[in-house]
């Protein structure tokens, strides 16, 4: 099982970043895993757990959480506003708020039930235009509409770097965006470069191949 070796070399980097024991949130993202493969991650003791898709999670989760206490779900993938029901009813935290159609629908949502998943803003810092994300330019307004003429407490930012750059420059900018605006979280980092992302104050790394394996077909 790769797990204790994921959590090993996550306190391992922790330690070297020189940041307390613990501080770092492990997100093992089980999208399009086969129920098998799940139900061992949950036995070796993971309870944090990502999806990219709403329909995919409900169908997996619900069971899943009525069987097993203590599942933390987040929704990592775009979400589109048609399905933002069921995810605010399922998710502990969403990763990926990106324009202002989707923050809207959000804040109305929220004021109706009461209650707000963990929010983090993506932020598209390698201007891909194929790839979900605020530009970094426009970040500072949109955080400042969320927080303020929306009233919704954004917690942190998220990104996924270039897959053909170096992700260290990408995780320092977001780091850099999230102290300017005064976040706690920066969701950053997968299964190949989670060390990094951690040396440049990850709090939350989303793995899974390495700690899955190869997705299921």
């Amino acid at each position: 099982m790769p797990l204790p070796d994921i959590e090993s070399r996550i306190a391992a980097a922790t330690a070297r970043a020189g940041r307390a024991p613990g501080s770092v949130t492990l997100v093992a993202i089980s999208k399009v895993q086969t129920e098998e493969r799940v139900r061992a991650v949950l036995a070796a003791g993971q309870r944090v757990f990502g999806e990219n898709r709403v329909q995919e999670a409900e169908g997996r989760w619900t069971p899943l959480r009525a069987e097993v206490p203590g599942i933390t779900l987040h929704l990592v993938g775009p979400l589109q506003t048609n399905k933002l029901g069921k995810a605010l009813a399922l998710f502990d935290a969403i990763h990926s708020v990106d324009r202002d159609s989707l923050a809207l629908r959000l804040a109305d949502a929220v004021q109706a039930r009461g209650a707000c998943p963990t929010l983090f803003v993506q932020v598209n810092t390698g201007r891909e235009p194929q790839k979900a994300g605020i530009d970094p330019d426009a970040l500072d307004g949109f955080l400042a509409r969320l927080r303020g003429d929306l009233a919704l407490p954004v917690f942190g930012l998220m990104a996924i770097p270039p897959v053909d750059e170096d992700p260290a420059p990408h995780f320092a900018a977001l780091a850099a965006m999230a102290a300017r605006n005064g976040l706690d979280g920066l969701s950053m980092g997968m299964s190949d470069d989670f060390e990094t992302a951690i040396a440049h104050g990850a709090t939350h790394v989303r793995v899974g191949s390495a700690i899955f394996g190869a997705r299921a077909a």
